[in-house]
């Protein structure tokens, strides 16, 4: 993870009490980088500039993009993880205060919403930021100057933020499926596995787990299997490749592996369901023996 340089203000010396900035900063993450599960001591302002990634903050999880925004309450365990194809970069401020619960709900945000939409096509809250990452917090003319800073981010939100997430929490879990499937589908010949389905789309193995039982009432070990299954089925039944190369072309290794799963799971072996296949396909083209299927005769 690639970080601007980040500015952290110790609490002694801090001149104000109502609402304060504790640090701030931009990152720009790795497809690896995952951050948690972790508790802050502080209110803490994600906004996420190119890429996306997933918040999860005590089992809720919150598929995010760009334009989008989260809040991190103070004391409450969240992981972050930035998505595999495309990472987010995001600006963060992480603020204190007696009032800044207060002045976090008169955005509309608040441990009920913790997410958000805003539009910064100006730049303005990077501007913010990296002005504040350049100042000197010991220096008191800067102290007023970063504290003014924080109050101007704030104004921003206020005039343009969209509380709640472009998508219903139903509709994020069924994106997260749907890019499971895409991801099974476009590479289910590889050899993948679950793990690696699930790292695909920047989720642990159980939750992804959860998503398929949830959404599609299957496990994702079994529609990978079927998927790769009814492939093969396909390819028995309209091409001439041997067993073992189509055992080889939908992810099985060993084709004695692929044989048994498919008796498993259609009660024939490949072989005597590409012989049923092809004597059906037969006898529909060559169509009804004669004088069958007519009630023409003698008209």
């Amino acid at each position: 993870m690639e970080e601007s340089c980040i500015l952290h203000l110790q609490k002694q010396f801090q001149k104000f009490s109502d609402l304060y900035l504790c640090h701030c900063g931009r990152s720009q993450c790795s497809s690896l980088y995952i951050c948690g599960p972790a508790v802050r001591p502080n209110y803490l302002i994600y906004y996420i500039l190119e890429g996306g990634g997933r918040y999860s903050i005590e089992g809720q999880d919150y598929l995010l993009t760009k334009g989008e925004g989260f809040l991190v309450p103070p004391n409450r365990e969240v992981l972050l993880q930035a998505d595999g194809d495309e990472p987010w970069t995001y600006l963060w401020v992480a603020v204190d205060g007696t009032r800044c619960g207060a002045c976090l709900r008169s955005l509309g945000l608040g441990e009920d919403q913790l997410t958000f939409r805003y539009r910064d096509d100006g730049g303005e809250l990077v501007r913010l930021v990296d002005a504040m990452i350049a100042s000197n917090p010991l220096d008191d003319a800067s102290a007023f100057a970063i504290q003014g800073m924080l109050c101007q981010l704030f104004a921003c939100l206020a005039r343009g933020i969209s509380p709640g997430s472009s998508l219903t929490q139903t509709e994020r879990r069924n994106l997260y499926v749907h890019r499971a499937l895409e991801y099974i589908h476009n590479n289910y010949g590889s050899g993948i596995t679950v793990a690696e389905v699930a790292q695909a789309v920047a989720l642990d193995r159980s939750y992804l787990f959860t998503l398929f039982r949830r959404v599609l009432d299957i496990s994702p070990r079994d529609y990978l299997t079927r998927f790769r299954l009814t492939r093969a089925k396909e390819q028995l039944a309209h091409t001439d490749a041997s067993v073992s190369s189509i055992a080889y072309s939908c992810g099985y290794q060993d084709p004695r592996v692929f044989t048994r799963a498919f008796r498993q799971e259609f009660g024939v072996t490949p072989a005597s369901y590409r012989r049923e296949a092809r004597q059906e396909l037969t006898e529909e083209e060559e169509g009804p023996r004669d004088g069958a299927g007519s009630s023409d005769s003698g008209k």
